[in-house]
């Protein structure tokens, strides 16, 4: 058993744009980067929320990553741009080139943008999300530090490499798939470790290239490639992230594959490669047509026959994650005790008070045992 913290989350947020900015991060964006953090555990994606926190306050008080970055636009078309994120938070650089894709698409109905020289962007739903805001379909991806072996290969040579689309879906609110080209997120198997969890064969090999089934064995390894192994269609995970790396960094002359520096290094900086797209639907057939097709499409695979002992009904990208968001919003943002004492020591260095929280007991696996909710003081 171990204790796990809850937060409402505006706390949690103010907290993390507190902590940017005592690392130099300017106001704006300072509390920008702490929505963009806040948005992953929001969405129950724990491992790239604030769990990430220390390892940005770890990089930017030695300088790696530039508090005070300034984004711009090196090359462009009507459609298009390139920027320079000048070595910034990719929590900064991220949303300030997603906004120039979709003003690019407003004014011409599609915009992408390719972006070098940034760093860890949080996930990739952040962004797509923020076009349907705007009623566009939403493209994201980036190249990530190097944590997957190509199919039949043993060492680390690709990243996670994540792809994001979201568009509007009428009643069914909004599909979202924000997915890794590998098994899963490397930073799924940090929180495995936390929680002491036990790891399932084809997730991850060791270093001597056997399956892992412990979080320790896959952290010395490699992450597999979505799919697996090759009886398993493993070719179709490490097909994607190779197009992800040729869409970031070989396209906006980042750097890619096993040249990147990793996330977690105190040598150089990352230089990783974004893509943000951005597409009017309605400069192809008005926009209401295209969410009612949509509606229709979604109503019609939630409806299909199900297979014996189904768990449920048929899901639809992004619906668990809305799902458990709208509980979030009620009950707080449940923080497992390791991550929740780092916090409490970021928040000691700078003598910034960390919020009240409640803490509540969770199984090894990670499930809710009990009710019990305890106001209390983190100190």
């Amino acid at each position: 058993m171990s204790q796990a913290r809850t937060f409402p989350w505006p706390h949690l947020h103010e907290f993390c744009a507190r902590v940017f900015r005592h690392l130099g991060v300017p106001e704006a964006q300072a509390a920008l980067a702490a929505d963009v953090l806040s948005a992953a555990d929001r969405r129950g994606i724990d491992s790239h929320g604030v769990a990430r926190l220390r390892t940005y306050y770890d990089l930017l008080n030695i300088g790696r990553i530039n508090p005070r970055a300034r984004p711009r636009i090196v090359r462009e078309t009507a459609s298009t741009a390139t920027v320079d994120g000048d070595n910034g938070l990719g929590l900064v650089v991220g949303p300030w080139a997603n906004d120039v894709a979709m003003d690019k698409a407003a004014a011409v109905g599609t915009g992408w943008v390719s972006v070098c020289d940034t760093n860890h962007y949080g996930i990739a739903g952040y962004y797509v999300l923020k076009a349907v805001e705007r009623d566009m379909i939403g493209w994201s991806m980036t190249n990530t530090t190097r944590g997957v072996a190509p199919l039949w290969g043993a060492e680390r040579m690709l990243g996670t490499n994540p792809i994001a689309v979201a568009a509007r879906a009428g009643r069914f609110g909004i599909l979202c798939l924000d997915m890794a080209t590998s098994t899963i997120p490397r930073g799924r198997i940090e929180v495995a470790a936390r929680r002491g969890e036990v790891l399932l064969p084809g997730w991850a090999i060791g270093p001597e290239g056997s399956a892992a089934t412990t979080p320790e064995a896959a952290l010395a390894g490699s992450l597999q490639p979505l799919g697996g192994t090759e009886e398993t269609a493993g070719y179709k995970g490490y097909g994607l992230a190779l197009i992800v790396e040729v869409l970031t960094g070989i396209l906006a002359g980042a750097a890619f594959g096993p040249n990147i520096i990793g996330l977690f290094s105190t040598e150089g900086k990352s230089d990783l490669g974004q893509f943000f797209m951005a597409i009017d639907p309605g400069v192809v057939d008005g926009p209401a047509s295209f969410v009612n097709r949509l509606e229709k499409l979604i109503d019609q695979l939630t409806s299909a026959p199900l297979i014996p002992d189904a768990p449920g009904p048929v899901l639809y990208a992004g619906q668990p994650e809305a799902e458990r968001a709208a509980r979030q919003a009620r009950n707080g943002i449940v923080i497992d005790r390791e991550h929740h004492e780092s916090l409490i020591g970021l928040g000691e260095r700078y003598q910034l008070r960390f919020p009240r929280v409640r803490s509540l007991t969770r199984s090894r696996a990670g499930g809710r045992k009990t009710g019990d909710l305890r106001e209390g003081k983190s100190s």
